[in-house]
């Protein structure tokens, strides 16, 4: 029975690489890449006189998976690294390491950075409670129904996203879930320019209207609130014009919409949609 080593990797700052994972990138037999040259400057850097260097990315995973495992079967040792941070967490990495356990190997993980760990920690949130979302979808009707999938969730939400798409993220997010949700956003940790922000979704709305941060851009959004006030028919009514008339959802997803939202009858929600849709009965 063979090892795959997970190995952490720095996100920005190269003295985030702890010894332990130096040591193991200079001791195995082969290491596998998601990009072959980001991780030959690593090794350099370090002085680490590495063992064979393979690819191994989202274009090839299927096939290489295989042939890498084929390799811990033979009795190699192997390390995984992906571009930045932990293996495994939103890269090709899992397909990887089921092939290894499934095979009957030790697979064991060498901890170190991770950028939406490193923002939950330091963005103000609670931290008792999260949940890692992943990259948000690029187009908006997935984009809607990412958040929307995200009500109820009462822990905070941590999530990638690009920084061109930054603004429309922030708009979907007030949208299905409120502009009063509290949001840390992080940009370039652990880089010369790093700098986290921290106000309510709104807020930003306002402040970085037209603009894009540069950078890459982690989330840290507040989960659902247990009590929250009731809200006045003024903010329900805005809320139901904007998703049928902006977003041209049906009386009825609106209606599931915004009873989850506002904790409210659904009942109440859907004969209040169907008056200002201007309709008289049942959808």
């Amino acid at each position: 029975m063979s090892s795959l080593y997970l190995v952490a990797t720095p996100i920005g700052n190269l003295e985030d690489l702890s010894p332990r994972a130096a040591r193991i990138l200079g001791e195995v037999d082969v290491i596998a890449a998601e990009d072959t040259r980001r991780s030959r400057k690593l090794l350099t850097a370090f002085g680490i006189k590495a063992g064979a260097l393979l690819a191994y990315h989202e274009h090839n995973e299927k096939k290489q998976a295989l042939a890498l495992c084929n390799m811990l079967d033979e009795g190699k040792s192997l390390a995984l690294v992906t571009d930045a941070g932990t293996p495994g967490i939103s890269d090709p990495g899992y397909r990887l390491v089921c092939e290894a356990i499934a095979r009957g190997h030790d697979v064991i993980p060498i901890p170190g950075p991770n950028a939406a760990i490193a923002l939950l920690g330091a963005s103000g949130l609670p931290t008792d409670r999260f949940v890692f979302a992943g990259f948000v979808p690029q187009k908006e009707g997935a984009r809607h129904k990412f958040f929307e999938d995200l009500l109820a969730e009462r822990g905070t939400i941590l999530m990638h996203e690009s920084p061109n798409r930054l603004e429309k993220t922030l708009k979907a997010i007030a949208q299905t879930l409120g502009p009063e949700r509290q949001l840390a956003i992080g940009r370039e940790l652990t880089k010369l320019h790093e700098e986290i922000l921290r106000g309510s979704v709104g807020e930003f709305l306002e402040s970085l209207a037209g603009k894009t941060l540069p950078g890459e851009i982690v989330l840290a959004l507040e989960g659902d609130r247990e009590k929250r006030p009731a809200p006045d028919q003024e903010t329900i009514d805005a809320a139901i014009d904007e998703a049928l008339h902006d977003r041209g959802l049906s009386v009825r997803d609106v209606s599931d919409l915004l009873a989850e939202r506002f904790s409210l009858p659904r009942k109440q929600v859907y004969r209040r949609a169907l008056e200002r849709a201007g309709r008289q009965g049942p959808e």
